[in-house]
């Protein structure tokens, strides 16, 4: 048992241990780049220090390498070059030249707005990160606040939906974080007339996507415009919403990588960090659905006026009671009640103020007769109650209520009427949404109650592994940057207690429960043996108290028996004290019936000559026996 013990001693105690070990981790340790990046030994080279950087310039001289000084607000230093594709792509965009040159600022106004807001006047700009910056990298900024944004670029050339996949990516970064509004992009169709200085909310597009919040409504849209192939009228199709929660994502202030795939087979996955956030299928996870009912309902049919919907119907025997009292009230006065003693009759419940005066621009012409204002009656305070009394109500038990004939099942129930289906004059099947409108244009066109949000390294191609290597030469730098920038664990646990306090009850929980473990299984306990030692053991006082109490009682008797007996009596008395001696050791709380159990197997042993000496013999025996018991009493 002790052995058991020890050991989840030792296991408590290392737990806690390793516990507090692991709160008081530094957070500017060494970040080590994930596996997921996929960089290769070059690009390894590319995140070294500063002071790394420059030592092995020399020997990379014939290689251009981008060098930035260290800004006071960096703690993790890397080096930053500008990522460059390594695959086909359509459209690609740094801002890291820090121009606008190849986007076209909107210069028209929005439909069906007020004259005052109607304009695209929102400010952009090209600027670096406020937080968690990398030296060199810059981004597209939406300035302004509560105003109308709008800037396109056109593609290298239009993507047509034939066999490749579409592959959509860039970054956010709500900065100030968000109240209300968006940070999706408009890819623009490939129209004849498309023209970038009239881009507006009516500009018509492809498919939009991104991060749009309103309120408490956290949203990444995906919505393509999907042409009837009867009518050619054109109708948007939204993706089901994301499978995750998106509020961190638009709270944390930190830079987020949107990217969607859309595949010829008509499935559709978007990611949010190069996770997985939601998919699906162009044909079944879109509202409305892209092929509308091959039925639909009638229009032209309507229910006949003998159709019988309902289930139940009053029981057409049935017969009121009776007893049965429709009049009868649901609360009567309880017969029962008494009139509370000292109840006062008299005195009205509310008085008129006796401290109020009337004001003296008082018309009564114009406002009546003043009346002083009604206050509670003082005399009343103390008293259960005033004015007249009056007994309380209870409920009726000889309330019944209306009476209703009970239901029974509708012999003529038809059931629910529904009209009849035809067939859908404006059915189709489109088996192949995926091939949309082609676009040849990228465009933002935002309204936010918030500013400065941050864009940047757009990329649009066919080939996922060009946008994840994309991704790594970009948005990987920031991922660590911020990552090397996070304040440490206890920190990040504070910061988020004062967001939730209930969190301090799991942390005490947490800290206090291996603590009192520890205290409860390691604290030294007495033993036993110890407990049971020192409840027997006998002062050492007491002992030579009990020695000189035994030679004085040996002394009387001696003297009282004579010479005759003397020395057989002091030897038995001895024999005796001795054998009492090693019974006290072993005695429980039931010693004196042992011992007077003893005085009797004893007594046969007696000489025939103590016997007959007769009432003498019998009083000696009997102070024998009285010593004997007081002293038993005492051990």
């Amino acid at each position: 048992m002790r052995l058991a013990k020890g050991w989840l001693c030792t296991v408590l105690l290392l737990s806690l241990l390793l516990v507090l070990g692991w709160a008081n981790e530094d957070s500017e340790a060494d970040v080590e780049v994930e596996d997921s990046l996929g960089l290769d030994e070059e690009e390894m080279r590319v995140l070294m220090s500063e002071d790394e950087a420059i030592a092995k310039r020399t020997s990379m001289a014939n290689k251009k390498a981008a060098t930035a000084t260290a800004d006071a607000n960096i703690s993790f230093q890397v080096i930053y070059k500008t990522p460059v594709p390594t695959g086909e792509v359509y459209f690609t965009e740094t801002f890291d030249d820090g121009s606008l040159d190849r986007w076209q600022l909107s210069k028209t106004v929005k439909g069906d707005a007020d004259d005052e807001i109607a304009k695209y006047d929102g400010k952009w700009s090209v600027e670096v990160l406020k937080e968690n910056k990398v030296p060199g990298d810059k981004g597209l900024v939406l300035k302004s606040r509560a105003k109308h944004h709008a800037v396109a670029a056109l593609l290298n050339k239009p993507f047509v939906f034939k066999d490749d996949p579409l592959v959509v990516q860039y970054e956010v970064n709500f900065q100030d974080g968000i109240d209300c509004g968006g940070a999706y992009i408009k890819l623009l169709s490939d129209e004849g007339d498309l023209n970038l200085e009239q881009f507006h909310d009516r500009t018509p597009y492809t498919i939009m996507f991104g991060p749009d919040k309103c309120g408490e409504d956290y949203k990444l849209h995906f919505i393509f415009r999907h042409e009837n192939p009867l009518n050619k009228d054109i109708e948007e199709k939204h993706a089901k919403r994301a499978d995750v929660d998106l509020k961190k994502f638009y709270t944390d202030k930190k830079t987020h990588l949107y990217t969607l795939v859309l595949n010829p087979d008509n499935s559709y996955e978007m990611f949010i960090d190069q996770s997985s956030v939601s998919r699906g299928n162009l044909l079944h996870d879109v509202v409305p659905p892209v092929n509308p009912p091959r039925e639909i309902d009638d229009p032209k049919d309507s229910k006949p006026e003998d159709w019988d919907e309902r289930a139940k119907i009053p029981d057409p025997e049935a017969v009121k009671p009776e007893d049965w009292d429709e009049e009868a009230p649901a609360k009567i006065e309880d017969p029962d009640a008494l009139k509370p003693e000292g109840w006062l009759d008299d005195e009205p419940e509310f008085v008129p103020d006796p401290s109020a005066e009337k004001p003296e621009d008082w018309d009564e012409e114009m406002d009546g007769e003043w009346e002083a204002p009604q206050i509670p009656n003082p005399a009343c305070e103390t008293a259960p109650g005033c004015g007249k009394w009056k007994r309380p109500m209870i409920n009726n038990p000889k309330y019944k209520g209306k009476w209703k004939a009970p239901l029974v099942d509708n012999p003529n129930y038809q059931g629910v009427w529904k009209p009849r289906k035809i067939q859908n004059p404006e059915f189709f099947e489109d088996l192949h949404p995926f091939r949309m409108r082609p676009f040849s244009a990228i465009g933002l066109e935002l309204w936010s109650m918030t500013s400065d949000i941050y864009f940047d390294n757009f990329i649009i191609t066919s080939h996922k592994e060009v946008a994840d290597r994309w991704a790594s030469d970009s948005w990987g730098l920031k991922k660590l940057v911020a990552s090397a920038n996070e304040p440490g664990i206890v920190a990040q646990l504070m910061l988020a207690a004062e967001e939730r306090p209930w969190l301090w009850v799991i942390y005490i929980l947490t800290v206090g429960l291996p603590v009192g473990l520890v205290v409860l299984f390691c604290w030294p306990k007495k033993t036993e043996d110890e407990y049971v030692y020192k409840k027997v053991d006998v002062p050492n006082e007491d002992v030579e108290e009990e020695e000189e109490e035994e030679e004085e009682d040996e002394a009387v008797l001696g003297e009282e028996q004579g010479p005759e007996n003397g020395d057989a009596t002091q030897g038995e008395i001895v024999e005796e004290e001795e054998e009492e001696e090693e019974e006290v050791n072993g005695l429980s709380g039931d010693d004196e019936e042992e011992e007077e159990g003893e005085e009797e197997t004893k007594a046969p042993d007696r000489t025939t000559d103590d016997l007959s000496k007769g009432e003498g013999g019998g009083a000696e025996d009997g102070q024998k026996q009285s010593v004997r018991k007081r002293r038993v009493r005492k051990d």
